[in-house]
């Protein structure tokens, strides 16, 4: 076994925490005592025990002995400040670990290199950027968030095999199966936000919770410049939280932020600025055309994920988003749903 194998093996925990640790990052970790694993640990709840902890008290009694002597493997930099839990750093240093492997720093502000200093301090080897490019990936939302100031931007749409996103008419259009709508709803459980425009909310009416798979329902995001839309509609039932932008007022009450915008020159910019200040990390935009192209020609976008039906021709209606600057990273089939996944090229 090597550096690698065990630190894959963090990375594996790690996922574990999908969609319960944000605004926290996804961490693994594995404590190892001559090739064998005696511990393991990942962050499992927002507020509650690191991944160290954890792999710490998973410790049988007869290899408490064995920590002092054994190799810890984590998959983010160890945290050296009180937040909702103590410093790992020093909970690692109590214990006496000699050799610390890590897969990559933590840019939040306030560990950022701290805690591999503090480690180092006390005297403990630390490895550094051992599957540093898996590990970034694995917390592209967080560390997104943290590096450019705004939530991770996911595009997502369904168009039928000639391009329409959408009918000529007011009747919606029905585009993916049953069986990619299940997906749809695995991905909102994913993200900590979901986003729609005025025009979406008033034509199709969405609810936007996450009904048909585990987890709870991201953060409802609509924008209504000026306070247009009916409390009738799904978006205001009050089942969860819900954020309009609008440029009438700014208020809190129950389950609802109203958040008046100050610039409508640079409208997405601006939301997603107060989404950062809103420390919600991730949002999946599932509005129009005319919104999700917005994102694209302001470079506003980090991933894009394009269902395609590729039995259905509708010959007239709202053409799909055009993407720019845009690269392939993966592409799959649902039934009659063809599924694309693409990166914004840096």
């Amino acid at each position: 076994m090597t550096h690698d194998d065990y630190m894959k093996r963090c990375l594996e925990l790690a996922q574990k925490g999908r969609g319960d640790v944000a605004p926290n990052p996804m961490v693994g970790s594995v404590l190892v005592y001559q090739g064998r694993i005696i511990g393991e640990g990942y962050h499992q709840r927002y507020g509650e025990a690191h991944a160290e902890v954890n792999c710490i008290n998973s410790v049988r009694n007869e290899d408490q002995g064995l920590i002092s002597q054994s190799v810890l493997y984590v998959s983010l930099e160890p945290c050296a400040h009180f937040g909702k839990t103590p410093p790992c750093a020093d909970l690692i240093i109590r214990y006496k670990i000699p050799h610390v492997v890590i897969a990559c720093r933590d840019p939040f502000e306030e560990v950022d290199g701290k805690g591999i200093e503090r480690l180092k301090a006390a005297g403990i080897k630390v490895e550094l950027g051992i599957l540093e490019k898996e590990a970034v990936e694995l917390n592209k939302r967080f560390f997104t968030f943290h590096a450019l100031y705004r939530p991770y931007i996911i595009l997502k749409w369904a168009k039928t095999a000639d391009g329409k996103i959408a009918g000529k008419g007011s009747e919606r259009l029905l585009i993916s199966n049953e069986l990619t709508n299940r997906l749809v709803h695995k991905w909102r459980s994913e993200e900590s936000s979901v986003l729609v425009g005025t025009k979406t909310a008033l034509a199709d009416n969405p609810a936007l919770t996450n009904r048909l798979w585990t987890g709870a329902s991201p953060i409802r995001i609509v924008i209504d410049r000026h306070l247009k839309l009916s409390g009738s509609l799904q978006l205001f039932d009050n089942s969860v939280k819900t954020i309009i932008f609008n440029t009438i007022k700014h208020e809190e009450k129950e389950n609802y932020i109203f958040y008046k915008l100050k610039d409508e020159t640079s409208l997405l910019s601006e939301i997603m600025h107060a989404l950062y200040g809103l420390k919600i990390q991730s949002v999946i935009v599932e509005g129009g055309p005319a919104l999700q192209q917005s994102f694209i020609k302001e470079g506003l976008w980090d991933e894009a994920r394009v269902i395609t039906n590729t039995e259905m021709f509708i010959e007239e209606g709202l053409s799909a988003p055009l993407l720019s600057n845009e690269s392939l990273i993966d592409s799959y089939s649902l039934l009659t749903d063809s599924i694309q996944i693409f990166k914004r090229q840096a």
